[in-house]
């Protein structure tokens, strides 16, 4: 465990010629940036801009809306090398924070802003997976993702611990703004490590426009299914917590720092877990726990008292938080099918698209669902879709095994 934790773990994975120490460094900052932001995000949603259930439901759709719109985004910069889309997409969420910061806290406001840092945070999402893999070792792909999670759920873990301390002291007029003002002035910092990036990793024959081939077929189905499945907890996950248990913005972050210190503990191993094993496994493994995690949170307040209930719901809440770095796998798989990091680059930024397509339809009808008919069903959708998308990552065939001394 000591070894996963060391500096050194960190270089075994990427290469020494590579811009892997600025990037990490980068993704540390926007993690902590991060960490201030969701930290106090859903409280701040809930008591400042006074969103319920319907209209987080209804936020969560414009935030996802980016990655739905990402792959025509990305088309009209195709000439653009994933150093300079990550560049990119720093500065936009800068601007996004910084309007989150600065703006009045109305309803359309706050949507305006989280969408807008959404849209940076997407085009980014793509291109640190990209980025990892180009910069890792041969046979270190797994290994290499894991240690990107890691150093970004460090610096996340550092803003949440920020969040729980300072609010904790603050229980009645709580710092929001100031918090959002720190948290643009961090995105700032990371943005200008991401300027001093370096690289060309320039698509060649993947110029076309858009990247669709017969072969990831299996991927993008497999991303519909998790977008959908993750989609519940992301947008509702804190929200039930928040309204159905009256957590305060000191107690959600708390949970969010236990969950990103598992993350950082978690990734690295199941990054060398998907080495070992392989990546179908890994895909196939995680739905017992993602049926039990389902069932609690939807009906822990139907079989225990309230109090009881609200810790079991933060328990499966940190159980999801670390079965979803499984998601880590499907990378793995394409960088296996694909002919060339090109093929890595723009299979993996359709596949970001693809998922997010059912991601912003289980967001606006999520709150609606809620409402309506009440928690319970939307955890047993989220649950449905989870044995959906095992069931189908069984039915892979490994064409290559991944290097089992990475």
């Amino acid at each position: 465990m000591k070894k996963l934790l060391s500096i050194d773990s960190f270089r075994t994975a990427f290469r020494e010629e590579s811009r892997f120490k600025v990037f990490l460094i980068s993704i540390l900052i926007t993690g902590l940036s991060y960490g201030l932001y969701k930290g106090m995000l859903d409280n701040y949603l809930a008591e400042i801009v006074g969103m319920g259930e319907m209209d987080r439901g209804v936020t969560e759709f414009f935030r996802e809306l980016p990655g739905v719109l990402l792959i025509f985004i990305l088309a009209a910069f195709y000439m653009f090398s994933a150093e300079k889309l990550y560049k990119i997409g720093a500065v936009i969420m800068l601007v996004g924070m910084a309007m989150q910061a600065a703006l009045p806290p109305t309803k359309v406001l706050a949507t305006l802003a989280i969408c807008i840092y959404s849209l940076g945070e997407h085009i980014q999402l793509g291109m640190k997976s990209t980025l990892t893999l180009s910069y890792a070792k041969p046979g270190r792909g797994g290994e290499a993702l894991g240690a990107q999670s890691a150093a970004s759920q460090i610096g996340t873990l550092v803003g949440y611990l920020v969040i729980v301390a300072v609010f904790s002291m603050f229980m009645k007029d709580q710092p929001y703004t100031v918090f959002l003002a720190l948290a643009a002035v961090l995105a700032g910092v990371s943005a200008v490590f991401a300027m001093r990036m370096t690289g060309k990793s320039q698509t060649d024959d993947t110029k076309r426009r858009f990247y669709f081939a017969k072969k990831y077929t299996k991927y993008y189905m497999l991303e519909m299914f998790y977008g959908a499945r993750k989609q519940v907890f992301i947008t509702f996950g804190p929200y039930v917590l928040i309204l159905f248990y009256g957590a305060n913005a000191a107690t959600v972050s708390l949970l969010f720092a236990i969950s990103a210190i598992a993350g950082f503990v978690a990734s690295p191993i199941v990054g060398r877990i998907i080495d070992r094993v392989g990546y179908k496994a890994v895909m196939v493994a995680d739905t017992l726990i993602l049926v039990i995690v389902c069932f609690f949170y939807g009906f822990a307040h139907h079989l225990f008292p309230t109090n009881v209930a609200f810790v079991i719901c933060c328990i499966n809440y940190l159980l999801d938080s670390i079965i979803s770095l499984a998601s880590m796998a499907s990378n793995v798989y394409v960088q296996d099918l694909a002919d060339n990091p090109d093929e890595v680059k723009a299979t993996i930024s359709t596949g970001v698209s693809i998922n997010h397509v059912i991601s912003v339809f289980i967001a606006l009808f999520g709150g609606w669902i809620w409402q309506a008919l009440g928690i319970e069903l939307l955890f047993i959708i989220s649950a449905v879709l989870g044995l959906a998308n095992s069931a189908y990552a069984a039915t892979i065939k490994v064409k290559k095994k991944t290097n089992p001394t990475a």
